[in-house]
C-alpha cells in the first residue's frame, strides 16, 4: 500500500500547485466572492484544505499546528497562505515517505472536532481518507474556478502521472 500512498501524497502537492496557479490569476474580489461552496469562496475553501491538513497531521504526528474549527482562516493573504499550502505539501510527502507498511498497516487512535469521539482505525484507511479528502475540496475549487472564469486546470490523476514519469507515453 505504501507506494499508492506516496503516489497520492505526490499527486495531492501537484494538484494543489495546479490550484493555486489558477487561483492567484482571480481578481480578489473574486477570490473572495461568497458563490455558495461549503466554505463560501475560493478563499475559504482553500482555508479548509489547510486547516483540515493541519488537523489530520496533528493526528497523525502529534506535531505541528491542531485548529479547533474546521472553516478557521489560517491565512487572509493568498501569498501566505499559498506558502503555508507548499509547506504542507512537503511535510506530507516527507511524512509518507518515512512511513513503513507496518505504520500503515497498524491503527491511529484520534479524538474527532464537531462530533466528540475517540476513534480507532488503520492509519492506511485514514491516509486513504486524508488524500480524498483533498480532492474532494479542490474539486469544489475547480467547480469555483470554472464558474469564474470559464476555464480550470486539468486534475486529472493520469496527467499527474504521465508528468511525473509514472507512466509512460510514447507517440504513434
Amino acid at each position: 500500500m505504501k507506494p499508492t500512498i506516496e503516489m497520492l501524497a505526490g499527486y495531492n502537492a501537484w494538484a494543489n500547485g495546479r490550484v493555486y496557479d489558477a487561483a492567484e490569476a482571480l481578481p480578489d474580489k473574486d477570490y473572495r466572492a461568497d458563490l455558495g461552496a461549503f466554505f463560501g469562496s475560493v478563499h475559504g475553501t482553500l482555508n479548509h484544505l489547510l486547516t483540515g491538513d493541519y488537523i489530520w497531521m496533528h493526528r497523525f504526528t502529534g506535531e505541528g499546528p491542531n485548529p479547533d474549527r474546521l472553516d478557521a482562516i489560517q491565512h487572509e493573504a493568498f501569498g501566505d497562505l499559498r506558502a503555508a499550502r507548499n509547506a504542507a505539501d512537503k511535510r506530507i510527502v516527507d511524512y509518507v515517505a518515512g512511513l513503513g507498511e507496518d505504520d500503515i498497516s497498524g491503527d491511529l487512535v484520534y479524538r474527532t472536532i464537531s462530533n466528540p469521539a475517540e476513534v480507532r482505525q488503520q492509519l492506511g484507511g485514514l491516509l486513504i481518507n486524508f488524500f480524498n479528502h483533498q480532492t474532494h475540496h479542490r474539486g469544489q475549487v475547480h467547480a469555483l474556478l470554472t464558474r469564474l472564469t470559464g476555464d480550470a486546470p486539468s486534475l486529472d490523476m493520469i496527467l499527474f502521472h504521465r508528468e511525473a514519469g509514472i507512466s509512460e507515453v510514447r507517440p504513434l
